[in-house]
C-alpha cells in the first residue's frame, strides 16, 4: 500500500557537517522541512552549548522587534505583509540587522522620551493656562463680596472679633488642578486636618488633559484654597501632596497673571508646533519600518532556529565537524542530499556532507503526509492517538464514512444545502481567508475543517433525498404511489384514515428515490414506520463499519506478519461478529424480502417475525413462540440449527480469543528453554509463532511481550477479550444513535416549521407580509442556530465518537509519536523560533 495508507517508512541517519558548511546546510534542510533532528547533548544544560550566544543575540534582536511592532500597531501603521518567505541570512549579516535594530530602537526611544517631555511640558501649561483663568475668576468675585459673613466662613466666629478694625488681615493661598475623582475626598481632608479654618474654592476643567505617561485622558479640576498662618500652609501642602495634585505659582497682583498667562499661550504655541515636527518624524520612522518589519522577523526567526538545531549537534574531536542524527522519509533521502549539496555549495565548503543510514530498534516516528484536503481529516484521527509507525492509517477511509454517518444523523436537504454552501464559500475564498490570520480561535477551528463542513453537508444533502425531507417537508417529485379510494366527503369528515398496502391503494412498486412524499402527511404511523426503517439502517451500516475495522487489524498483521495475532485474534474476532451481529443483518434483509402485505400466507404481513424478539431467542436457546395461525415459526428453513450452531461457534471463539496467543507464548518459551535458546530482546511474537519479523523490526504494530511476564500476558488477553466480546454488543447498540439524532433532527425541523413559520403563512392581505417577513427572519435564525449549528455540532461529536470508539477500537493503536520536522514553515506560523527546536 502507497502512504496514503500507512505512515511513510522513516529511517535514522547521521549526518556529518563541516563547521563552516552547517549553518548553510540546517538553513536549507528547514526551507525543506522534512529531518526530525535528534538531541545529542541531553544531559548538557542549555546555557552551556556552542552557539548559546547566538541564540541569545537572536533573542535580543526579537525584544527590538516586538518594541517597533508595538508601537507600529500603537499608531495604527498598516504592516506590509507580502505573504514570501526571506531566506534565512548568513551569519554575517547578523552584523548588519543588529546595527540597524539598534539605530531604529535608539533613535524611538530618544523620540519617544522627547516627545514625552514636550507633552509632560504641554501639559503643565496647559493646566498653568486653566488656572490663570480660574483664580483670575475667583478673585473677581471676592473682591466683589468683601463682607463680614464671609469674613466669618473663613476665619470663624473668634476671627471675626479678632479683625475688627485696628487690625488687617492678610490671606495666603495656593492653586493647583487634581483629578476630578479624587476632589470629594481632598476637600473632606482639608476640612478635618485644618479644622475648618480654610477656604477652597475648585472649577471643573471641561475638555480632558492627555496623560503623558500613558497617554490616557483625564478629567481634572483647578483648585484654589486659602488660608492664614505658615502652619495651615505647610499642612495645605502636605495634604496636596499626599493626594498627588500638581500646585503651580500664581501670582497675587492681576496684572502680574495677564502678564504670565500672555507668556504661557506663547510658549503653548511653541510646544504645539514642536509637538507636530516631533510626531511627524516618529511617524516617518515607524513607516520606513512597517515596510520591512515582518519579513525581519522572518529572517530572524529563521537565524534563532538554525542556531537552535546546531545546538543538538554534537562536535568530533577536531573541532571542525559537526555530527547529528535525524528521522529522515526513506523516500526523500535523494532530495534531503540535493538540499545538502546546494548548502555546501553556497557556504563555499569544499568538504561535502556525509549522510549515512543507520541500523536502530528504536521506534521511529509517525509520519502522514497530507495536503489541504486530507488534512483535517489526519487531525481527527491524530486527535485519538498518533498511530503506531506504520500501522494501518483510517485517515483515508474516514473521508467517506465520516460525512456519511454524520449525514445518517442530519439528513435534510435544506439544512444540508446551508451546511455544503457555507463549506464551498471558505473553499472558494480559502487563499483570502487563510490571509487574514485572525485569533479567533472558532473561526480557525471552522476554517480548518472546510472541506469536513463541505462533504457533511454534500453528504446530508443526499440523505435528505432520501429521506425526502427539506426542511420538514417533502418533495412531490414523482408523484405518490397511494392513492385515495374513499370519496371526497369522507375524508374531510374524518382526520385519521388508513390505507391498505394489500389493496388498490397501493400500487406496489417501490418509490424511484428515496422515500414517497404521502408519509409527510401521514399522522399515527409516520414517526413508526421512520423509526422501524432508520432503526434497521443504524444497525446496517453499524454492523458493516465495525467489520471493516475489523478486516483493517488483517492488514496490520500480516503487514507486521504476527501469525499469532492473525490466527487467535483477528479470525475469531471476525468470527464471533459475522455469526452473530451480521446474521441478525441478513435477516433483517430477508424479512424485508419475503414479508409483505400483498404476499399470501404464511409470508404475509402479519406473519413477518420481530427481528429483535428472534435474536434474542437465538441468544438464549430459546424456543420460539407459537406464530398466528397460518404463519410459519422460521423465516426459512433450517433456521433454528443454524441459529444453535452460530452461537455455539461464537461461543467457542472466546476461549480461542482469551487463551490461544498466551498458550502458544508460553509453549515456544518453554520450547526454548529446553533447547537452551534463549529469546533475545529483540524477539517478538511473530518470531515467537515461527514467522520472521522483517517488517516489524521497529515495532509498529506488533505485539511485543518478550520482557513480560506470562501472568502479565494472560491478564492482557483477558482484558482485550472481556473488552471485544462485551464491545461488540455494547458498539452494535451504540449506532443506534443514528436513528435516534436523525429522529430528533426531523422532530425540531418539524416542530420550528409548525409552530413558528406556519403562523406566518397562515396570515392575508398586506399585513400578513409584513407578519410573514418577521416570522422567516425569527424562523431562520432559530433553523441555523439551534437546527444547523447546534445539532450540527452534536451530530459531529456523535460521529467522532462512532469512530474513535466503535471503528477504531478494531484495529487501532494510536500509540505512536509523531514526525516533527525542522521546518521553517511551521516556526514562522506558531510565531517563535523555539518551536523548531527538535526533542
Amino acid at each position: 500500500m502507497g502512504s496514503l495508507f500507512r505512515s511513510e517508512e522513516m529511517t535514522l541517519c547521521q549526518l556529518f557537517l563541516q563547521s563552516e558548511a552547517a549553518y548553510a546546510c540546517v538553513s536549507e534542510l528547514g526551507e525543506l522541512g522534512l529531518v526530525q533532528f535528534r538531541d545529542l547533548n541531553p544531559d548538557v544544560n542549555a546555557f552551556q552549548r556552542k552557539f548559546v550566544n547566538e541564540v541569545r543575540r537572536c533573542d535580543e534582536m526579537e525584544r527590538k522587534l516586538r518594541y517597533l511592532e508595538k508601537e507600529i500597531k500603537k499608531d495604527g501603521i498598516p504592516m506590509l505583509d507580502t505573504g514570501e518567505s526571506p531566506e534565512a541570512p548568513q551569519p554575517r549579516e547578523m552584523i548588519d540587522l543588529e546595527a540597524t535594530f539598534e539605530k531604529l530602537e535608539n533613535e524611538l526611544r530618544e523620540v519617544n522620551q522627547n516627545a514625552e517631555a514636550l507633552k509632560r511640558n504641554f501639559l503643565e501649561l496647559t493646566e498653568l493656562k486653566h488656572i490663570l483663568r480660574k483664580t483670575q475668576v475667583f478673585f473677581d468675585e471676592m473682591a466683589d463680596n468683601q463682607n463680614e459673613d464671609e469674613q466669618a466662613q473663613l476665619l470663624g466666629e473668634e476671627g471675626v472679633r479678632a479683625s475688627q478694625p485696628g487690625q488687617n488681615l492678610k490671606l495666603g493661598f495656593v492653586a493647583g488642578v487634581i483629578l476630578r475623582e479624587k476632589l470629594p475626598a481632598f476637600e473632606r481632608m482639608l476640612w478635618r486636618a485644618c479644622r475648618g479654618n480654610v477656604f477652597l474654592r475648585q472649577a471643573m476643567i471641561e475638555s480632558p488633559l492627555e496623560d503623558p505617561t500613558n497617554g490616557d485622558q483625564v478629567y481634572k479640576s483647578v483648585f484654589i484654597i486659602f488660608f492664614q498662618g505658615d502652619q495651615l500652609k505647610s499642612r495645605v501642602k502636605k495634604i496636596c501632596e499626599g493626594f498627588r495634585a500638581t500646585l503651580y505659582p500664581c501670582p497675587e497682583a492681576p496684572a502680574d497673571r495677564r502678564e504670565m498667562a500672555m507668556g504661557v499661550m506663547t510658549r503653548i504655541e511653541d510646544l504645539n508646533t514642536v509637538l507636530g515636527q516631533t510626531q511627524d518624524h516618529r511617524h516617518r520612522v515607524l513607516v520606513a519600518a512597517a515596510k520591512n518589519l515582518k519579513n525581519w522577523f522572518v529572517k530572524v526567526r529563521k537565524i534563532k532556529a538554525i542556531y537552535h538545531t546546531l545546538n543538538l549537534f554534537n562536535l568530533d574531536v577536531t573541532q571542525k565537524c559537526l555530527i547529528a542524527e535525524c528521522w529522515v522519509p526513506l523516500l526523500d533521502i535523494e532530495t534531503i542530499q540535493l538540499a545538502l549539496r546546494r548548502g555546501t555549495e553556497r557556504s563555499g565548503s569544499s568538504v561535502p556532507p556525509i549522510l549515512n543510514r543507520m541500523q536502530t530498534f528504536e521506534n521511529p516516528p509517525t509520519y502522514n503526509r497530507t495536503n489541504k484536503f486530507t488534512k483535517a481529516f489526519q487531525a481527527l484521527i491524530d486527535a485519538y492517538g498518533v498511530a503506531n509507525y506504520r500501522e494501518m492509517n483510517p485517515a483515508p477511509y474516514t473521508i467517506i464514512t465520516f460525512p456519511f454517518l454524520f449525514a445518517i444523523m442530519f439528513g435534510d436537504l435544506g439544512h444540508g444545502a446551508i451546511m455544503a454552501l457555507f463549506g464551498l464559500w471558505m473553499i472558494r475564498k480559502e487563499k483570502g481567508l487563510a490571509a487574514q490570520k485572525t485569533d479567533n480561535e472558532i473561526w480557525n477551528i471552522f476554517f480548518g475543517g472546510r472541506y469536513i463542513i463541505f462533504l457533511m453537508g454534500v453528504f446530508s444533502m443526499y440523505t435528505g433525498m432520501i429521506y425526502n425531507d427539506i426542511f420538514s417537508k417533502s418533495l412531490n417529485i414523482f408523484g405518490s404511489h397511494w392513492h385515495l379510494s374513499y370519496n371526497k366527503s369522507t375524508v374531510m369528515d374524518n382526520k385519521e384514515l388508513q390505507l391498505n398496502p394489500g389493496t388498490s391503494d397501493y400500487e406496489g412498486t417501490p418509490y424511484p428515490f428515496g422515500m414517497d412524499p404521502i408519509w409527510q402527511i401521514a399522522g399515527a404511523n409516520k414517526i413508526i414506520f421512520h423509526n422501524a426503517y432508520k432503526m434497521k439502517i443504524s444497525i446496517i451500516f453499524g454492523v458493516i463499519h465495525m467489520t471493516f475495522g475489523v478486516i483493517m487489524s488483517w492488514h496490520n498483521h500480516t503487514y507486521f506478519r504476527n501469525r499469532l495475532s492473525l490466527v487467535y485474534e483477528f479470525i475469531p474476532q471476525l468470527l464471533f461478529l459475522l455469526l452473530l451481529f451480521s446474521y441478525m443483518v441478513l435477516l433483517m434483509f430477508i424479512k424485508w424480502n419475503r414479508y409483505a402485505a400483498t404476499n399470501p400466507m404464511p409470508y404475509s404481513e402479519s406473519c413477518a417475525p420481530s427481528i429483535l424478539i428472534t435474536f434474542i431467542d437465538m441468544v438464549l436457546f430459546n424456543k420460539p413462540k407459537d406464530p398466528p395461525e397460518g404463519c410459519k415459526v422460521y423465516m426459512f428453513s433450517g433456521q433454528g440449527f443454524f441459529q444453535s450452531l452460530f452461537v455455539l461457534l461464537a461461543i467457542c471463539c472466546i476461549p480461542v480469543m482469551l487463551l490461544g496467543k498466551p498458550i502458544k507464548i508460553m509453549q515456544a518459551r518453554k520450547l526454548a528453554n529446553e533447547e537452551v535458546q534463549p529469546i533475545t530482546g529483540a524477539t517478538s511474537d511473530a518470531e515467537v509463532g515461527g514467522v520472521s519479523n522483517g517488517s516489524a523490526s521497529h515495532g509498529g504494530g506488533g505485539d511485543q511481550h518478550d520482557e513480560e511476564e506470562i501472568s502479565e500476558i494472560f491478564i492482557h488477553q483477558g482484558i482485550h477479550t472481556i473488552e471485544y466480546v462485551l464491545g461488540s454488543v455494547s458498539h452494535t447498540a451504540s449506532y443506534l444513535r443514528l436513528w435516534a439524532l436523525s429522529l430528533a433532527h426531523a422532530q425540531l425541523a418539524d416542530v420550528l416549521w409548525t409552530m413558528v413559520l406556519s403562523t406566518g403563512l397562515k396570515q392575508e392581505g398586506w399585513l400578513g407580509g409584513i407578519m410573514l417577513t418577521i416570522v422567516f427572519a425569527f424562523w431562520a435564525i432559530l433553523t441555523i442556530g439551534i437546527l444547523v449549528l447546534m445539532e450540527g455540532l452534536s451530530a459531529f461529536l456523535h460521529t467522532l465518537r462512532l469512530h474513535w470508539v466503535e471503528f477504531q477500537s478494531k484495529f487501532y493503536m494510536g500509540q505512536g509519536y509523531a514526525f516533527q520536522p525542522f521546518a521553517f514553515d511551521a516556526i514562522i506560523e506558531n510565531g517563535s523560533a523555539s518551536s523548531g527546536e527538535a526533542d
